[in-house]
């Protein structure tokens, strides 16, 4: 009611500009920033309303987000309960249906370019929110699936196919050339060439790339005083996601493997054999050197967990897993506990048996009973000690029968209460990778992009019905989502800008409107009586007056139904 005296070129900018002195203030903010969600939600329900008269579609969408860029973020931040609704008044469902299917609108412009024409940070404030299900509204996932399928792919596959280069690389340079040669135990001058080409091709190009990423990443949360806490210790931000830790660990290792190259070590004395790696200086860095060798290649193929954003239902299944290690790590905490437990008791006892005569064999025998590794010629050992054997028993009905068990209990619940939201954490980690991609996006590829979605033509609304800009039509089966009313309110009377908008019936009684229509049909049909009969006018005042009364008695029982 308050802005029903605006004139209809100016009703959208009075919800969001009014003019007091030199300060303008945002009636829609105001509302959000003192909590009063039920005007502000009426606010963002009037604005991303369609009106229409005979001339010109009215729709508040631009003048929204030119007035406040940054409301999708605000809305994240202060009103999320406000989201569908916002969402939701940038879809517009057709009320007819053709062949089966139904026109959409997705007005997704302002979601995916900004003021400069670069990409939204709309997606990065969705994926910031951390919602599963905001994340699966239709509006999100077509902006995040359109970014991805057509800009982002490109780039990432790409980023990819070299990281699966370099793991190629690796792997033939630490587990494959350098045991070739096991059973002669030589090996000939191009093997060993061809093993020092491939790690200093992974010491240049690989541990090179992860360097000058870690210094630029490092710097700028350095310059944007951007740091998370571990326990005391202040780091950068971006070692928070796995990700960027994993990685850096990676840089660690590599460093560290260069700084014990055996081969490197070498080079002062090959006794003539040229790139070899055994000898005086490297003897004792050689296993050192393939412990870390080990734990990198580990890491390495922990990073080609991406690939999984390929297919949703894979990244789902891979983030379901990772949600579910809590539940394992309990598990093995437990079992650790009554091992060490166990075995100390064991330990304290008389007994001769050698698998379980110190603490350290008896922890090492224990996890090999309950992983099924202890021989079962063994156990017939344990009859010369009846009071070992109780413990052991004790032991396994407390391991193998109860722990075992409860994991997989723990394992059926984090599951069930993951797997309602697994697709929504699956397209959350989609939108994390497009966030990080968009970077490296050239600016020709990105504006061929917006040009190819034509967000300047006026989408239709029917055949002919040509109306806004600002959106991508798409179809879909008619019983994806059901309409039976027009969202866009139409109206006749003046086309003016300056003028209002008639008064609108907000009560929608539809029980009255049917009655209406009832009575109109009626009256219709009375008159066709009228014209056809001799006594048309009697009848038709007869049956007016009864239409009357029906119309007063329908009015009653609507009251009494609402009481």
């Amino acid at each position: 009611k308050a802005v029903a005296c605006a004139p209809r070129g100016k009703r959208a900018l009075w919800m969001l500009n009014i003019q007091v002195g030199t300060q303008s203030i945002s009636p829609l903010m105001w509302a959000i920033e003192t909590g009063s969600l039920d005007a502000a939600n009426a606010i963002i329900q009037d604005l991303l309303t369609i009106r229409a008269d005979r001339d010109r579609y009215y729709y508040g969408m631009d003048i929204l987000f030119e007035r406040h860029p940054d409301i999708l973020k605000r809305l994240c931040v202060d009103a999320p309960a406000l989201l569908k609704t916002f969402l939701d008044g940038l879809i517009w469902r057709c009320r007819t249906t053709e062949n089966g299917q139904r026109r959409v609108n997705y007005y997704v412009q302002h979601l995916l370019i900004d003021m400069d024409g670069n990409f939204s940070k709309a997606t990065e404030w969705i994926v910031d929110s951390k919602d599963p299900k905001l994340i699966c509204h239709p509006v999100v996932s077509l902006v995040i699936d359109l970014v991805w399928s057509r800009v982002a792919f490109r780039n990432f596959l790409s980023g990819k196919t070299w990281f699966l280069f370099t793991i190629i690389i690796f792997v033939s340079s630490q587990s494959i050339l350098s045991h070739i040669n096991d059973d002669s135990h030589e090996a000939s001058g191009e093997e060993r060439f061809l093993v020092f080409f491939l790690r200093c091709f992974i010491y240049i190009c690989s541990l090179g790339q992860w360097l000058v990423k870690h210094v630029a990443a490092c710097a700028k949360d350095i310059r944007n005083k951007d740091f998370v806490r571990i326990g005391r210790c202040p780091v950068p931000a971006y070692w928070a996601e796995w990700h960027g830790a994993c990685s850096f660990i990676l840089t660690i290792l590599l460093t560290t493997m260069l700084g014990m190259e055996p081969i490197l070590h070498c080079l002062p004395d090959t006794h003539g054999k040229l790139f070899t790696e055994v000898c005086d200086a490297s003897e004792s860095l050689l296993f050192p050197y393939s412990l870390v060798s080990t734990v990198a290649t580990l890491l390495y193929f922990l990073l080609l967990s991406d690939l999984s954003v390929f297919s949703t239902r894979v990244s789902a299944y891979v983030l379901v897993c990772t949600r579910v290690l809590s539940e394992l790590f309990l598990f093995l905490f437990g079992l650790c506990f009554f091992a060490l437990t166990f075995a100390c008791a064991i330990s304290a006892l008389q007994q001769n048996n050698r698998d379980f005569k110190h603490i350290d064999n008896s922890i090492v025998n224990l996890f090999k009973v309950t992983f099924g590794m202890y021989a079962g010629s063994n156990y017939d050992t344990l009859y010369d000690a009846p009071a070992l054997l109780i413990a052991v028993f004790v032991y396994v009905a407390t391991t193998v029968i109860f722990l075992l068990n409860l994991l997989i209990a723990q394992l059926n619940c984090s599951y069930q209460a993951t797997y309602l939201d697994m697709l929504g954490y699956a397209r959350l980690n989609r939108g994390k990778i497009v966030v990080n991609t968009m970077p490296g996006v050239s600016v020709q590829r990105w504006e061929r992009f917006v040009a190819s979605l034509h967000f300047d033509d006026r989408l239709e609304f029917g055949e002919g019905d040509v109306g806004v800009t600002g959106g991508i039509q798409m179809w879909e089966p008619a019983s994806a989502h059901i309409t039976t009313v027009d969202s866009i309110r139409r109206f006749g009377g003046s086309t003016s800008p300056a003028a209002q908008w008639p008064e609108e019936d907000v009560h929608g009684d539809d029980d009255v409107d049917r009655f209406d229509r009832m009575e109109k049909m009626m009256e219709k049909a009375l008159k066709k009586l009228g014209r056809a009969g001799g006594t048309g006018s009697k009848v038709n005042s007869t049956l007016s007056s009864g239409a009357g009364h029906l119309s007063s008695s329908d009015g009653s029982s609507h009251n009494l139904s609402q009481g």
